[in-house]
């Protein structure tokens, strides 16, 4: 009997157990281990960060649901990887032995980097985590009643560019709706080279569609910006151009900003010798396999990508949706065959597919692969979108309560785009 852990219960580690458990069957145990006690669908803070969702309508209990599916949930916090002894020492001390490892922890938001940014010890909102939404709604609040600056965006090394481009053009349909946008000026403060970049060197002419939404919604824009640090109230940025140059500095003023931080590897993962790189994010072959330690597998954000391209200012590379399920169902095969005697074979589909609500519209992105040059680009925007994630949350959440292991990007969402899967 093989025992398979998975750390981490987000929107790849849950889907992993469940798969995990359906392929491996009885014979085998899976257990997760996750610093929370409740699940929840990141992709939808940005609309808990208006109003539009609250708490309870994207997050649920972790373990009854697991229970369900005889797997076995740790709520606890991993303080330490021994993987030379295949154990993982948790918060209580208490320890946990594992035939095979999934990392799927996420990331460690790393606000320690631009002095002043975060919403526990600076100045700048988040919409990282439920929690960080939440307050960040709150500070939305006050903007109501206190009109003024508003900056959203993200910083050098962030490489998550959807969220911001989703929360700024949310905020001006909110505003909108209340009637208080017109005192509201907004400014859109980014690391990417040029609207529309999103890490990925551009998908199709998302920079002439991006370009064109914050134009004719009036939201001014800063690329190539470097954060210096944050004030209360005030933010300090250097621009620069192409060749890095720094050729203004900006001193603007704000009642009300959320900035998305760079990533990093969480701690316990970021400290295991020859696990990771110099950013703690986990090293994989192309079975997602760690090769120093073959029966650590990893999937989603925690695991490392090079930058699509050099940038004058640091850009990471968004791991997307699509992209997260198909290293899940490769661990998962791989994981299955190994316990079997026989060879992982699997490879994931790194394409990248982002549906970014804009409030009242939304814009679908399709790269495959998302490294150019690529087999296919697809870029569109309308009304459809924001049904279409709409949609994709609530069918997502009630997959995750029924427990199924039914791939979701592939079956739905690249058919309602009409778009054929390429390997």
């Amino acid at each position: 009997m093989a025992h398979v852990v998975i750390l981490g219960a987000g929107t790849g580690g849950m889907p992993a157990a469940y798969e995990m458990k359906a392929e491996l069957g009885k014979k085998h145990d899976v257990t997760v281990i996750n610093s929370l006690e409740y699940f929840q669908f990141v992709p939808s803070n940005p609309w808990v960060g208006v109003g539009w969702r609250k708490r309870k309508d994207i997050t649920f209990p972790i373990a009854p649901y697991l229970k369900k599916k005889k797997i076995e949930f740790i709520h606890a916090t991993v303080t330490r990887i021994e993987a030379d002894k295949n154990r993982l020492v948790l918060h209580t001390g208490n320890t946990v032995d594992y035939d095979y490892l999934l990392i799927a922890t996420g990331p460690k938001l790393a606000f320690d980097e631009v002095p002043g940014t975060g919403p526990n010890n600076g100045f700048t909102h988040s919409i990282c985590t439920v929690n960080h939404a939440e307050k960040a709604y709150e500070g939305y609040q006050e903007l109501l009643d206190n009109p003024g600056e508003v900056i959203i965006g993200a910083v050098q090394g962030a490489s998550c560019f959807g969220p911001a481009y989703e929360y700024v053009t949310n905020v001006d349909t909110f505003l909108s709706k209340a009637k208080r946008r017109d005192k509201i000026p907004m400014t859109y403060v980014t690391s990417e080279p040029y609207i529309g970049h999103l890490g990925l060197g551009g998908v199709g002419d998302t920079k002439g569609m991006l370009e064109s939404e914050l134009r004719h919604r009036h939201i001014n824009w800063i690329t190539n910006a470097k954060i210096i640090k944050v004030e209360q109230g005030k933010m300090f940025i250097d621009e620069h151009n192409d060749n890095g140059e720094v050729i203004k500095q900006h001193e603007k003023a704000f009642n009300f900003s959320m900035m998305l931080p760079a990533f990093k590897g969480v701690d316990p993962v970021a400290e295991v010798k020859g696990l990771c790189n110099p950013r703690g994010f986990v090293i994989v072959d192309d079975y997602q396999r760690n090769p120093t330690y073959p029966n650590i597998y990893a999937a989603g954000v925690c695991i490392a990508i090079p930058p699509v391209e050099a940038t004058p200012i640091p850009t990471g590379t968004p791991k997307t949706g699509y992209m997260i399920e198909s290293m899940v169902t490769a661990i998962v095969h791989n994981i299955r065959n190994e316990i079997n005697g026989e060879k992982p074979a699997e490879t994931g589909t790194w394409n990248a597919i982002c549906l970014a609500d804009m409030g009242d519209i939304g814009a679908a992105f399709v790269a495959m692969p998302q490294i150019p040059p690529r087999n296919l680009t697809w870029a569109k925007k309308g009304k459809w979108v924001h049904i279409a994630k709409i949609a994709f949350e609530k069918y997502f959440i009630r997959k995750m309560k029924k427990g199924s292991s039914e791939p979701l990007y592939e079956k739905y969402v690249l058919e309602a785009m009409g778009i054929k899967r390429l390997k």
